[in-house]
């Protein structure tokens, strides 16, 4: 029998009156073109029930229920006498999504964004859905300065109602900036209001800083940086009146005009606090920058109110309210500044934890706290523990929050997320030098043994030059006080001829003991015994080399014996903002050591080092580090009636990564030099290109740190690029230069060794990567100055050392 269905809706719900239908009971319900979904399903989405009068809103209902549901794009809703058929088309499964042609975008993020759209594999796809995504991400090329970008999803179908995402990106190029106009501007120029932005026209290729292609969240930021200009000049009623940007025909420039209200500049007549005091106001008062007359400036302000806020926060206050409401004469285009402080509730630290610790126990990190549990909470307290946390090395980042407790208004908890970096490091070092070849160097270091936060080191090295094993420990806790307790033992193989030194040997062993006192948060002293035996061999026979061995009594032999025993003392003040990677403070270190009476060489060595930080932007993305050195040593005292030097074995040399790059190592400074009596009695000089170093050094270092290109902000916080300019000079006090001399050979290596004034420099680039064995090192250097006799090396990879 032939059915004769009546169709009542398709898509949109029509009145059944206008079909020519009535009302009727519903006997029976059929869904046609079900596949995915399931018909138990797809009936609870449905308003209408067997035995239900069916009118015209009811079938309107069922259109509106069963599209919500997400699962279908097509809804027919048809009658067969007393039966309702709904007919559906279901909306297709999405089997993969895809991307092409975004290069602004990453896939990780536009993931992100379909992810909170509901658009994943697995899930319905939803065509009006897709149209706002393109919206959205075109609109979001438009806020970068690419106004011909276009984003268009690719739907393709495949077989059991499946199909393919692929979202095709044409991003174009960024509109660049033709033009900056500023519109009312009287009392500055439109060039000292342009250097205020860093959106530009014409960028030089120096101005990294700079940018020419339009972005509108850039310009945002430099509008605010011009009323701060204003600000800070005293322009309190100074006002961005209009903002007009303007796009050339195709698309690829940009014009932009500001109008601005500049207004009059104020002075400061008064300055008062009211509010909630604390019995502060004369700190408060202290802190105020502005004498009566002085004009007006918007960073002071702000300045005053965070140091108020400090004040507020070291006493226990965690979240006060400060503000400046200014009172305005406008006859005598004064101000008075009101500061309303409102203090809230002292609070109280209730508990502290740590998170992301996983190899590292609580107490390495809690002993380094200097806000306590059950005390008040101190905003300085809590930012010197987490400063702490930073300066131990063992973590890549340090967090701090503060959690409210529930239920308690006077109660908070600290949080410390710390994320361990990897404090273990093998000391592996490759060199290439067109002189130097090859050189090969490895050990093991764990600064962090088992999460204890002691310091264990093995290293059994072996190169050309070296053969050395060595076994040191450090508790930096030995006791409650803070007093930490290192020891080693080494015993080295060296042969000098290998490490761009005049040729000798030096087979020695030797150990150590050192005690550590903490003077302050950043000061630290030391305090060492330590014991060496050096057996040298194949004594040189260079004028600077015997004067040593005839101080010592052991003049004209070939091996030298010594048993040396000495103190040592040394001050380090670390004032880094953490210990991996720095952006900003300064470390120092200064060190001394004398041997005892009673040892066999008897001299002295001091040196001091530093490293200063400069951070050049907000963000710290680019810093200046300025490092140097500067060290001495000599004899004391008279053995016979010679008087003693320092030994030729401890002298100070310069080339290599730590001291001088773009040389090879120890070949930069002082030459051997002989002096021959036998043809006359004053005898004849000859010099070799033969290092011997000095008793004297002195470096400087200048880097500038930067973003490294094409990496991703994660990968920036494992990897540090830079360029810098080395400079060192190494020379011998007690060197006697006679310019006057018979020179029987040598004569380009030879000059005034005792002259500070001969450097040596290079400039380069370095990479810096803490890879999961250890910091990596590479660096590419040429020399600026070098002399005769040094070599120089191009490129340098080492691992185990950063700055």
């Amino acid at each position: 029998m032939a059915m004769n269905k009546t169709l009542l809706a398709t898509l949109l719900a029509t009145s059944l009156s206008a079909n020519g239908a009535e009302s009727f009971v519903v006997q029976d319900i059929q869904i046609e073109g079900l596949q995915r979904v399931a018909l138990g399903a797809a009936l609870l989405n449905m308003p209408v029930r067997v035995g239900d009068e069916l009118g015209e809103q009811d079938v309107a209902d069922i259109i509106r229920s069963l599209y919500a549901s997400g699962n279908f794009e097509n809804i027919e809703v048809l009658r067969d006498n007393d039966v309702m058929i709904v007919r559906v088309t279901e909306r297709p499964t999405i089997a993969s999504i895809s991307f092409s042609g975004n290069s602004a975008i990453k896939d990780e993020q536009l993931q992100q964004n379909l992810d909170a759209s509901g658009v994943r594999m697995g899930e319905a796809l939803d065509r009006t859905t897709l149209s706002t995504i393109e919206k959205g991400l075109e609109d979001f090329y438009y806020s970068v300065g690419k106004y011909n970008a276009q984003v268009q999803a690719v739907v393709t179908p495949l077989p059991r109602n499946r199909a393919d995402l692929k979202f095709v990106f044409s991003e174009g190029v960024s509109a660049k900036i033709q033009q900056i106009n500023f519109i009312g501007n009287e009392e500055f120029s439109d060039r000292e209001l342009l250097s205020r932005f860093n959106l530009n026209v014409n960028v030089a290729w120096w101005n990294f800083l700079a940018d020419d292609k339009y972005q509108k969240q850039v310009l945002a930021g430099d509008i605010e940086a011009l009323r701060s200009y204003y600000l800070d000049r005293g322009f309190l009623k100074f006002q961005v009146d209009s903002t007009q940007v303007a796009i050339s025909p195709d698309k690829k420039g940009v014009y932009i005009t500001l109008g601005l209200i500049e207004g009059e500049p104020y002075s400061v007549k008064e300055v008062q606090f009211r509010g909630d005091l604390i019995g502060k106001e004369g700190e408060f008062k202290a802190l105020v920058p502005f004498k009566p007359g002085d004009t007006y400036n918007g960073s002071e302000v702000t300045g005053l109110e965070e140091n108020v806020k400090r004040i507020l926060g070291e006493a226990g206050y965690a979240y006060p309210q400060v503000t400046t409401i200014p009172e305005f004469d406008d006859e005598n285009q004064e101000v008075s500044l009101l500061v309303n402080v409102e203090a809230g509730n002292r609070i109280y630290v209730r508990d502290i934890r740590f998170t992301g610790n996983n190899s590292t126990k609580d107490e390495v990190l809690r002993r380094e706290m200097r806000q306590m549990e059950g005390s008040w909470l101190n905003s300085q307290s809590i930012e010197t523990s987490k400063n702490r946390l930073n300066r131990l090395g063992f973590f890549e980042t340090v967090d701090v929050q503060t959690v409210r407790v529930p239920g308690s208004d006077d109660q908070v908890d600290l949080v410390y997320n710390v994320k361990e970096a990897n404090s273990g490091s093998v000391n592996f070092g490759v060199g290439y030098g067109t002189e130097s070849g090859v050189s090969f160097q490895v050990g093991l270091q764990q600064d962090n043994f088992l999460g204890s936060g002691n310091r264990v080191g093995i290293s059994a090295m072996m190169n050309d030059y070296q053969k050395n094993v060595s076994l040191d420990y450090r508790d930096p806790y030995w006791n409650i006080d803070g007093v930490s307790l290192a020891g080693s033992i080494f015993y080295n193989e060296f042969e000098a001829s290998e490490a761009g030194i005049i040729d000798y040997t030096n087979e020695s062993y030797g150990t150590s003991v050192t005690w550590g006192f903490p003077f302050d948060e950043l000061n630290r002293f030391e305090f060492g015994l330590g014991y060496t035996h050096n057996n040298i061999g194949n004594v040189p026979t260079y004028d600077q080399a015997q004067r040593f061995a005839r101080s010592i009594g052991q003049g004209g032999e070939n091996e030298i014996r010594t048993n040396d025993f000495d103190v040592n003392i040394s001050w380090t003040r670390n004032n880094l903002n953490r210990g991996f990677f720095p952006t900003a403070g300064n470390h120092q270190r200064a060190f001394a050591k004398v041997t005892t009476p009673g040892s066999d060489a008897k001299y002295f060595k001091v040196q001091y080092d530093v490293r200063q930080y400069f951070p050049l932007t907000e963000k710290h993305d680019f810093s200046l580090l300025m490092r140097g050195r500067l060290g001495y040593g000599n004899g004391y005292g008279t053995t016979g009636d010679s008087d003693n030097i320092l030994p030729f074995y401890e002298n100070y040399y310069a080339g290599g990564f730590t001291t001088l790059r773009g040389f090879r190592s120890n070949t930069a400074g002082p030459k051997a030099v002989y002096t021959n009596y036998s043809s006359s009695n004053n005898g004849t000089i000859s010099a070799t290109e033969d290092s011997v170093g000095g008793n004297a050094i002195a470096l400087a270092s200048l880097e500038l740190i930067f973003p490294t290109p094409f990496a991703s902000d994660e990968a920036r916080s494992q990897i540090r690029t830079s360029a810098f300019i080395d400079a060192a000079s190494v020379w011998d006090t007690e060197f006697f230069y006679n310019k006057d001399s018979t020179i029987s050979g040598g004569g380009q290596y030879y000059y005034d060794y005792s002259d500070w004034g001969n450097y040596r420099a290079s400039y380069g680039v370095a990479l810096q990567w803490m890879s999961p064995m250890g910091p990596l090192v590479f660096s590419l250097a040429k020399p600026i100055k070098i002399y005769e006799g040094d070599d120089d090396e191009f490129f340098t990879f080492t691992i185990g050392r950063t700055f």
